[in-house]
Formats: structure tokens, sequence, C-alpha cells
């Protein structure tokens, strides 16, 4: 496998991770079923699932997926339900979670907060063999707005202050392009929303100009393209890619990653990849229930592959300090 990470001047990076991929190995066959060695370390598996779903959304589509964890290690497992991305991160800080599937920009944050006591293991995988995402800017497609400089003078919604898409990896390719995202510069004002879905229902209903969120960026336009926020609000029916235009896309962006707690046993990382590589052939319904639209399955990744990230999040605390 061969990792490619494009960086950027401090503060206004772009990560364009695109990841050629030599002849894959076969999947690993899924862990055998048993109680580990490690149970003795980790007595219980807590997954932790991050907001931007309704919780009766999350525990349908992530529950086949927790129970598969208790039948196949023999531990009790269970699910914590954040309500913003802030949540995840703080438990991993407290040692309240073993693994979780993160946002990049949320993966770097909490590296940063328990001075790496955490670990990315695995990334998620396009069809193509690529290892990455975009970030879309949308507005209404009756609002007038056509293109990013239209947005000059207009409200933008951001979906929270821990996302890579959602905020982060707009504004730092903003402020490489010259653009101050700053509410009163370039934007009237800005928020955050709490999430993507909430920014997206904050943009349809026309408290902000335009929103932004993490899509594949590939397949059709019409079904919200093949992954992504926009396209699992085209798939329960709550947008019609009619009522949106796309205004604004990002450079490709690292997937997020699994991630696991440093501290526990190697044995247990090792079961988790093994677990994971196996899943989209072993049981491709929780799969697909969880990773949602066109992902093939994860490869490994290392901290290296986020290193861009953590680059970001100390900009992004340095530029709040300069302010205050």
């Amino acid at each position: 496998m061969i990792r490619r990470r494009h960086l950027v001047a401090a503060g206004a990076l772009l990560p364009a991770f695109a990841r050629a991929q030599t002849a894959a190995p076969p999947a690993p066959a899924m862990p055998s079923p048993g109680r580990r060695a490690w149970a003795a370390q980790v007595p219980q598996i807590r997954l932790g699932v991050l907001g931007g779903e309704s919780e009766s959304d999350r525990l349908g589509r992530y529950d086949a997926y927790r129970k598969l964890f208790e039948d196949t290690f023999g531990v009790p497992t269970r699910m914590f339900f954040a309500s913003d991305y802030s949540g995840v991160q703080q438990a991993f800080a407290a040692k309240t979670l073993e693994i979780a599937n993160m946002s990049p920009a949320a993966y770097a944050g909490v590296w940063l907060d328990t001075n790496g006591g955490v670990e990315p293991i695995l990334v998620t995988k396009e069809p193509d063999g690529s290892t990455s995402y975009v970030a879309l800017m949308y507005a209404r497609a009756d609002s007038g707005i056509t293109k990013l400089e239209d947005m000059r003078g207009k409200s933008m919604a951001w979906s929270d202050p821990n996302s890579a898409s959602g905020y982060l990896i707009p504004r730092a390719e903003l402020r490489a392009a010259g653009i101050n995202p700053e509410p009163g510069a370039f934007f009237s004002r800005t928020g955050f929303a709490g999430g993507h879905d909430q920014a997206l229902v904050a943009v349809l209903q026309k408290q902000y100009d335009a929103g932004v969120c993490w899509s594949s960026g590939q397949g059709e336009e019409s079904r919200g393209f093949s992954r992504g926020v926009l396209t699992a609000a085209v798939e329960k029916g709550l947008l019609d890619m009619k009522d949106l235009r796309i205004i604004w896309r990002s450079r490709p962006i690292q997937n997020g990653p699994i991630v696991v707690r440093a501290d526990l046993p190697a044995a247990f990382k090792k079961d988790m990849v093994d677990f994971h590589l196996a899943l989209p052939a072993a049981h491709p319904d929780i799969h697909k229930a969880v990773e949602r639209g066109s992902a093939v399955g994860w490869v490994p990744t290392r901290h290296e592959d986020y290193a861009v990230f953590v680059d970001m999040r100390r900009a992004e605390a340095t530029e709040r300090r300069r302010r205050n």
C-alpha cells in the first residue's frame, strides 16, 4: 500500500489523501467466537457512536453490530450515544470508551486532549480504492446563490467545531484562498447548528444561507452522491436534491478512523482489526447498516495519516487565543 499525504502551510492545509491500492490480500476470517485473555483487562466493550441522528435511528443501525461484538468476544458490549462530537472525545479522555468510529478532526482533538492516548487502527475504503471524502458547501436552490463568491455578506451554518468537513477544513481552505471565515468579514454571520443534519435543516428552513457537510462527492448528485449526509437525507425522504445547489467543494479529506484507546492490550487491538476487516464479507448487512453508502470495507491506518488534522487543531487553538 502506498500512502501519500499532502501538507500545506500551517493553518491552511488541505489533505489530498488518495491512496493507491495494490492487490489486496484476502480478508481475514471473522475471529472465532470465545472469551479472550484480554477480557481480564477489558471486561466490557464500550462503543462510541457520534451524534447527527436520533437515538432510535442510531440504535437501529448499530444494535446488530453491538450484538456481534458480544457473540464474538464473549464480553458485554454497550453503545455510548453522544449528542455531538465532543461527547465521544470526552468519553475517550475519561477512559469510558474502548472503541469508536470518529471524524478525522475529532480524532485529532482527542489525541491532543489525551497526549496521544488514542490510536487509529482502520480507515474506510471506497470502491475505487480511495480512503477520502470531501466537504461540500450547499445553499438552497431558490436562494440565488450559485458560487462561493455569492456568499459574501451571507450567513453560514457550521456543523460542529470538532468536524473536519463541517468546520475545520472549509475554514482552512477559505483562508488559503484569501477569505477570512470569521463572522463579519466575508460572511455576515456564522453559527454552529449542532451537527451535519441540523445544519442541513437550518439551511432548508432559511435560518442560514448555506451549510457545509461531508460527502463522497462521487456518484449521482440527484441521489445526494454515493455516501454522506445528503445521501442519508435523500434515502430517508427528508431531502430532494432539486432543493439544494452545491456551490463549493474541498480537496479530498482522509476518511475518519476507527479509534481505540492506546493503553488497551495489543491482542484486543488485533481482534478489533480482524473483526472489521472480515465484517463486510462475513456480515454484509451489518456492515452496510454501520457504514451506509458506498464504502466497501476498511484498510489499516496510522496516526501519521492524521497529523495534518492535529496541525489544524493547533492552528485553530492559536487563532482563538489571538482573538481573545
